[in-house]
């Protein structure tokens, strides 16, 4: 089969024809990859930068977001069948650990990631657990739903607090920040505002139903803030950018009592003001992943309900031999979501 394979150490990816996975535990199915999308992380390792440096050991078949139509599933599995429609969970849990028995299964501290730890979904084929695959309704587009994995990101870090009637500032509009953005609409936010450096992304945001936008780079992100909300801040910040300035600068423009989750990780460490943290009282939500699977149920519903609408963030399908130029996409942040058709 082809599949997309970081071979070496250093920036870059290529095509090749690899051995077609077979299943090799009872507990797993296969998967005929239909759509899959590109993440950061895949962006990430693809450029090779330091992280990925640390974490990931060429050669490895690159992806970890897709949808596709089950072919063959071991002994053990009770909840697929061949013909089945399913997406991905691209966090592979043990089950056992601490946290996995008391309902965290997305901190567990045995998880592997598809495409990062193991070979991933760039390929016309992947075996996976069957407790990392999700089952579809038959009329989910394939476009919507390899995109599941990243938007459940956002519906995670959107709804780890109240949301109906409250403003809300998405700061960092890339497509997890975009999805924020649209989830947050969806589910009865009073206004929502959306900041980011690229003209291209605010677009974006305010498509997906940003009231207001802001180019950070254009003025003062405080005062925009106080003028929209005469004084007294919002009631929410996402904080989906990982930026420095962007972390200490929703702990600034949240009222006294509001809350943050934070979920762009910074590439360096940074410093707070905790003393403001405290005085001010803020709700501090630290958020990776999707709770598992929950926050899947509750995707699923606001999907199929038709409330929330995300095919706007899907800006570019590209067969899959383009991958190079949806590498050059992310890279110049001229794209929303980039999605490969197989």
């Amino acid at each position: 089969m082809k599949a997309i394979v970081k071979t070496e150490a250093g920036p870059g990816a290529s095509i090749l024809e690899v051995p077609e996975p077979h299943i090799q535990k009872p507990d797993q199915i296969k998967v005929q990859v239909r759509t899959t999308s590109i993440c950061g992380t895949d962006y990430h390792i693809y450029s090779w930068d330091a992280w990925s440096e640390g974490r990931v050991k060429p050669p490895r078949i690159m992806g970890h977001e897709f949808a596709g139509i089950v072919t063959e599933v071991g002994e053990e599995v009770t909840q697929f069948q061949p013909g089945d429609y399913v997406s991905g969970e691209s966090h592979w849990v043990c089950g056992h650990c601490l946290q996995c028995r008391n309902g965290q299964k997305h901190v567990c501290e045995n998880t592997r990631i598809l495409g990062v730890d193991v070979d991933g979904c760039f390929a016309e084929y992947v075996v996976v657990p069957e407790a990392s695959a999700w089952k579809n309704e038959p009329g989910l587009p394939p476009e919507i739903a390899c995109i599941q994995d990243p938007l459940g990101n956002a519906v995670h870090a959107t709804l780890a607090g109240e949301i109906i009637g409250r403003s809300v500032a998405v700061l960092g509009c890339g497509p997890i920040g975009i999805f924020a953005v649209a989830v947050a609409k969806a589910c009865g936010a009073s206004c929502v505002f959306a900041t980011d450096t690229r003209p291209y992304r605010l677009e974006l945001a305010r498509t997906l139903g940003a009231d207001a936008v802001y180019n950070v780079t254009q003025g003062d992100v405080e005062e925009f803030f106080r003028e929209k909300t005469e004084g007294v801040g919002v009631d929410v910040a996402l904080e989906m950018s990982g930026a420095p300035i962007a972390i200490t600068q929703a702990m600034r423009i949240v009222r006294p009592g509001g809350r943050i989750s934070l979920m762009g990780i910074p590439v360096r460490k940074i410093e707070l003001d905790i003393a403001e943290m405290i005085f001010k009282g803020l709700e501090i939500r630290c958020v990776v992943g999707r709770k598992l699977y929950e926050t899947w149920d509750t995707m699923s519903g606001l999907l199929h309900s038709g409330k929330l609408n995300v095919a706007p963030a899907i800006t570019h399908q590209l067969a899959f031999e383009d991958y190079d130029l949806g590498m050059s996409l992310m890279r110049d942040g001229t794209c929303g979501k980039v999605v490969f058709h197989l």
